[in-house]
C-alpha cells in the first residue's frame, strides 16, 4: 500500500487511505490528489516543508552548475586525442564519462521525473572510443544540464515525495535528484583527475575563503 506523499496533512480520507497516488493537481493553496480507488482528497503542505523542498531544489541545480564549467574547462584543456585517452582497459576516458553523465541525467531526471521516453543505452556510453569532437561533447553536456535544471526548477514540490521506478529502482523524486547530483560530482572528479594526469598542471578550482581561527 502506498500512502500519500510524506510531509503532507490529509483531510477527508477516512480510515482507508488510497493505495496509490496517480496524480497531484494544484488547486489554489492545496494539492488535490486523485487515484483509481478513491475520490479526491486534499493535502496541505506545511510552510517549513515547502521551504525545505525549495531549498533542496535550488541546491541540486547549484551543485550541477558548479561542476559544469569545471568539466568544460577540462575538456577545453585536453587535446581531441586526450579526451578519449584511457589510463588502462578497466578505466574510462573523459569522453566516456561525459556520455555517461548525459545518459544518467536524461534517464533519471528528464525521463524518470519528467516522463520523457527512456532511450538510454548505457553500455554504449562506455564502449565509445571516439572520435566525437570536443565541442559536440560540451554542447551535449550543457544542453542536458540546462533541460534537467529547468525541469527540477519547475516541478511541483510534491513530486519530490512521490515514488518513481527508474532504472529498476524504486525511489522518491527527492532521492532521484539527490542521486543524480551525487553521481555527477563523483564523475566530475574523475574528469578533473584525468586532466591533471595529462596536463600536469594545477587547475586552480579550489578557492578557500579568508578564514582566521577564533582565538
Amino acid at each position: 500500500m502506498t500512502y500519500p506523499p510524506s510531509g503532507f496533512l490529509t483531510e477527508g480520507i477516512g480510515n482507508d487511505p488510497p493505495r496509490s497516488v496517480a496524480d497531484l493537481r494544484w488547486a489554489g493553496s492545496q494539492w488535490t490528489v486523485w487515484d483509481s480507488w478513491t475520490a479526491p482528497y486534499t493535502a496541505t503542505m506545511q510552510p517549513d516543508q515547502a521551504a525545505l523542498a525549495e531549498t533542496f531544489r535550488k541546491d541540486a541545480c547549484a551543485c550541477l552548475n558548479k561542476y559544469l564549467p569545471r568539466m568544460v574547462h577540462c575538456l577545453e584543456s585536453l587535446s581531441e586525442d586526450d579526451i578519449w585517452w584511457r589510463p588502462n582497459a578497466a578505466s574510462n576516458s573523459a569522453g566516456n564519462i561525459v556520455l555517461h553523465l548525459c545518459g544518467n541525467v536524461r534517464q533519471w531526471i528528464l525521463s524518470g521525473l519528467g516522463g520523457a521516453r527512456d532511450v538510454r543505452e548505457r553500455d554504449k556510453e562506455f564502449a565509445e572510443h571516439g572520435p566525437i569532437s570536443r565541442q559536440k561533447l560540451i554542447d551535449q553536456l550543457k544542453d542536458t544540464l540546462e533541460e534537467a535544471c529547468r525541469l527540477i526548477e519547475t516541478t511541483p514540490v510534491a513530486t519530490f515525495s512521490r515514488e518513481f521506478e527508474i532504472q529498476g529502482y524504486h525511489v522518491t523524486g527527492l532521492e532521484a535528484v539527490a542521486s543524480v547530483y551525487e553521481h555527477f560530482s563523483y564523475h566530475a572528479g574523475q574528469i578533473i583527475y584525468l586532466t591533471k594526469s595529462k596536463r600536469g598542471q594545477d587547475l586552480h578550482f579550489t578557492r578557500l575563503p579568508d578564514y582566521k581561527p577564533k582565538a
